[in-house]
């Protein structure tokens, strides 16, 4: 099951996402990222943050959705927080979509402390939500059951 994760530039929550994810995954389950509007480079505190917590960096890049035209996700999970009027990218092919809203820690200004604090935050909830995502019982959900499933995640 390949597993797309979606935001904006692609710099920070959608790559924080799909490091998490490969990192947690079992045989069969893949995690891949882009943006709508792709910076083009990766935060580096989001590589810092990653490296911190013992998951690999390696291969990670900003990209936008053309990178997935010939192996098209299953999943697509848009990590946008909506609630902060933050618009999220629309990925127009079959998979099936659902919302993990993330607060952008890029977005935090002030002490370091307080700025690696969102950092090491976002990715723990992400690492809640992926945990809960690989227990899910995929061979006796339906897309629809998934897709329930995948919203009571969000709420994690």
């Amino acid at each position: 099951m390949r597993v797309l994760f979606m935001c904006t530039a692609n710099s920070c929550r959608s790559i924080l996402s799909e490091a998490m994810f490969n990192h947690l995954a079992p045989a069969g389950f893949e995690a891949v990222s882009s943006g709508s509007f792709p910076r083009g480079q990766v935060l580096p505190r989001s590589l810092t943050t990653l490296q911190q917590a013992g998951i690999s960096i390696e291969g990670l890049s900003s990209k936008g959705n053309d990178a997935f035209e010939q192996c098209p996700p299953d999943i697509v999970i848009t990590v946008c927080d909506k609630a902060a009027g933050e618009s999220c990218p629309v990925y127009f092919g079959p998979a099936l979509k659902a919302h993990w809203g993330l607060e952008d820690p890029s977005d935090v200004v002030g002490e370091e402390e307080a700025v690696n604090t969102a950092f090491v935050a976002t990715l723990a909830r992400i690492e809640r939500r992926c945990r809960a995502f690989f227990e899910l019982p995929f061979s006796s959900l339906d897309p629809e059951a998934l897709k329930r499933e995948l919203h009571r995640i969000a709420t994690l």
